[in-house]
């Protein structure tokens, strides 16, 4: 059987490409936003957002000029809040200043578990070291779960 096409929808939420973008993909639950640092007050109340998932900031190293990214993971806290409150979380963050924009991946039925999202972390990350293409900034390498 051969290969068949897949619809991708990005929803350009702010009517610009240089804004957030929603992408959805055809018969799959996973959702993924591309959220510049600036406009991330504009995703309060979303709710797919409060759910939990993994999340990429990149940006630029003050220091040596080299791409860099920082892979995460988010679970729902007791408090209802998810992926966007970690992102506030770093974007308040001293430490984390050099990010400009984040890629959050999460699901529009909300089942990611802790499982999962430490698995995706993984992987990620591990991913990332092995393409060489941004300094992955980590203090220690996520555990993959019991996926591993």
């Amino acid at each position: 059987m051969g290969k068949r096409g897949k619809s991708i929808n990005l929803f350009l939420m702010d009517g610009e490409a240089t804004g957030r973008i929603k992408c959805t993909l055809a018969n799959w639950t996973g959702i993924s936003y591309r959220i510049p640092r600036t406009d991330l007050d504009k995703c309060k109340g979303r709710d797919d957002l409060s759910q939990s998932g993994v999340y990429f900031l990149f940006g630029m190293s003050d220091q040596t000029g080299e791409a860099v990214v920082y892979i995460g993971q988010a679970g729902v806290r007791k408090n209802g809040e998810g992926l966007l409150y970690r992102l506030q979380e770093h974007k308040r963050n001293p430490d984390k200043d050099y990010w400009t924009e984040a890629v959050v991946f999460t699901t529009s039925n909300n089942s990611f578990g802790p499982t999962e999202i430490s698995y995706l972390e993984n992987r990620f990350t591990n991913m990332a070291i092995a393409a060489r293409r941004y300094q992955v900034k980590k203090r220690k390498r996520p555990d993959a779960g019991k996926y591993h």
